[in-house]
């Protein structure tokens, strides 16, 4: 069976995005092929790479990267997780390609201390893994 390919839109490429990427991999990897991207590529974030070792998930060798017209063109999914991105992505020509919105707070924008920004992270990391559940568990 060929694996349906999820293509993950964000801002930056830097945080929410690539813990979705993350968490798809590692729970649905064997089901989808995973990839995400940016408007604009602002590198791994360190708190996004951290939290997601802390739920058993190494994101370490991923990169950022920006938008690829052939792999939106090709995706079955295309799943924006930021306001910003889900306005802004570029047109998709494949129409059997589902579009979805997943908004989640941008935790790179959280202030306060190190352990409340974590806290951030977390929370975040959590609401997307529980997301990422659920698309799974659906299937097709």
């Amino acid at each position: 069976m060929e694996k349906k390919l999820v293509y993950f839109l964000c801002t930056g490429n830097s945080c929410r995005s690539q813990i979705a990427d993350g968490f798809l991999t590692a729970i649905g990897g064997h089901r989808y092929e995973v990839k995400s991207a940016g408007l604009e590529a602002h590198g791994l974030n360190p708190r996004a790479v951290a939290v997601m070792a802390e739920a058993g998930v190494d994101i370490s060798g991923n990169t950022s990267n920006v938008i690829d017209p052939e792999i939106l063109n090709r995706a079955a999914y295309v799943i924006t997780l930021c306001g910003h991105a889900d306005e802004h992505c570029p047109a998709i020509s494949n129409p059997d390609a589902t579009q979805w919105h997943w908004g989640f707070d941008d935790p790179a924008k959280a202030t306060g201390s190190d352990e409340e920004i974590m806290a951030q992270f977390r929370t975040v990391r959590d609401a997307i893994r529980h997301r990422i559940e659920a698309f799974v568990l659906k299937g097709d």
